[in-house]
């Protein structure tokens, strides 16, 4: 399954301090050779300042207690370093650890500078130094030190490029801290600034979506209403034109949302349009299964593919989350993804059959013949299914389903309402976009 592993296309969008995460899933699954993931960390490592990590690493790896003389002397550089960074900040950290200080900072931005500059003596010179020591702490690994400093340095920044820098750096320490509610505030701030017409070109503008999407798939799978999330963010134009051009592979997530979300079916019908435009660009199970089951029709190929999908879940780093309940550890997302797999199969087959053969059905759900009666039957009992089961015969028998009309006429107007506002939208950002600069 390490065909699947999407670690190589993902890491070059992270930050490197992002990829810890991801290398120490691939080693607990096995996925690897433990030799080349410490390898693959040690390599990371070397460009940050974790050098206790790195000499960590570098025994496990080489099986001794000694480590490399240029380690040491790049520890003791380190130290010095931040020593020297700590001292030029003294006069920020000083003010941040008095809550009265602190408490006279306004929303005016030059009112804030002019105070500090009249009263606590922190000029340009000082607020630069936080930044450096900010970004050093967070070299080191220290995730919560450098959120704490990246915070009060964005309230004074006037640079819009290091105000950008900090405000990725906060969400990546926001990330590792795995504070995921505050993770997804900076997620959106960024996105604002991002998608403002106010910023730099529209490569660049493209780029940072990119890294955007990438960054998001630690906090949408972690986040009570990610699911939600990712396809709010992916879904729109901007964003998911930015990954059928350079992303493609970030398309297994979006599939794997929609599957697992059932209130965002309607947006389903265009995301199976755009899995059957890329499929020259990028496939994996979890993409194939859909074209299986609503392009090609292919139950056979579909029920191939669910056996597949597990295995892709199980070993994907932000999808194979496991959940410890009692004595056994269950993946949450596996069990939901194979759930709502078995009942699109159902639906779809169910689409094209009055009589359907219990005992075919079972084998197109990857289910025994017990299994998928107790499946069904519990389908009809909560409403989901309008059929009977004839035990006689051992069949299901699915009840006509005519379209009514008058809900088919108000579908089609949401639609035509929805692809107005949608070009009205791109009309009007053209027509701005052609004005001539004031």
């Amino acid at each position: 399954m390490a065909n699947y592993d999407l670690t190589p296309r993902i890491a070059p969008n992270l930050d490197r301090h992002l990829v810890f995460p991801l290398l120490e899933f691939l080693q607990e699954r096995q996925l690897y050779q433990d030799q080349d993931i410490l390898k693959a960390k040690i390599e990371l490592l070397n460009h940050t300042n974790m050098v206790d990590y790195a000499m960590d690493i570098h025994k496990s790896l080489y099986h001794t207690e000694e480590v490399p003389q240029d380690m040491l002397e790049r520890r003791a550089e380190v130290v010095a370093r931040l020593k020297s960074l700590e001292e030029g900040a003294a006069p920020w950290i000083t003010f941040l650890q008095n809550p009265n200080a602190v408490q006279e900072l306004r929303a005016d931005k030059q009112h804030n500078l002019q105070m500090l500059n009249d009263r606590y003596q922190i000029g340009p010179e000082q607020i630069e130094a936080l930044y450096q020591y900010a970004k050093f702490q967070f070299e080191c690994g220290n995730y919560s030190g450098a959120s704490d400093y990246l915070h009060p340095y964005r309230v004074l920044c006037t640079n819009s490029e290091r105000s950008l820098s900090a405000l990725w750096g906060k969400l990546a320490a926001e990330i590792l801290m795995q504070n995921w509610d505050i993770a997804l505030e900076e997620l959106n701030r960024l996105k604002e600034i991002i998608d403002s017409k106010s910023f730099s070109s529209p490569l660049n503008q493209v780029q940072n979506r990119i890294w955007l999407m990438h960054w998001s798939l630690f906090i949408f799978f972690n986040h009570d209403n990610g699911r939600t999330h990712i396809i709010d963010l992916f879904n729109q134009d901007k964003y998911l034109n930015a990954i059928q051009t350079n992303a493609p592979h970030l398309l297994r997530y979006l599939a794997i949302a929609f599957v697992v979300n059932k209130r965002r079916r309607p947006q389903f019908k265009d995301f199976i349009k755009v899995i059957q435009q890329e499929q020259y660009s990028y496939e994996d199970p979890i993409t194939e299964f859909l074209a299986c089951v609503y392009v090609k029709y292919d139950f056979d190929g579909a029920q191939q593919k669910m056996k597949e999908c597990e295995e892709v879940i199980l070993n994907d780093p932000f999808l194979g989350k496991q959940a410890e309940e009692g004595n056994f550890a269950t993946v949450p997302l596996r069990d939901e993804f194979l759930e709502n797999a078995r009942l699109f199969i159902f639906e779809t087959y169910c689409r094209i059959h009055q009589r359907i053969d219990m005992g075919v059905l079972a084998g197109k759900l990857n289910l025994n013949y017990e299994e998928a009666e107790r499946w069904i039957v519990n389908l009809i009992r909560t409403s989901k299914l309008d059929a009977k089961i004839d035990s006689k015969t051992g069949t299901v028998l699915m009840e006509p389903n005519h379209p009514n009309v008058y809900e088919q006429l108000i579908d089609h107007t949401k639609s035509l309402s929805g692809r107005t506002h949608k070009l009205v939208s791109q009309l009007l950002e053209h027509a701005q976009s052609q004005q001539p600069a004031r």
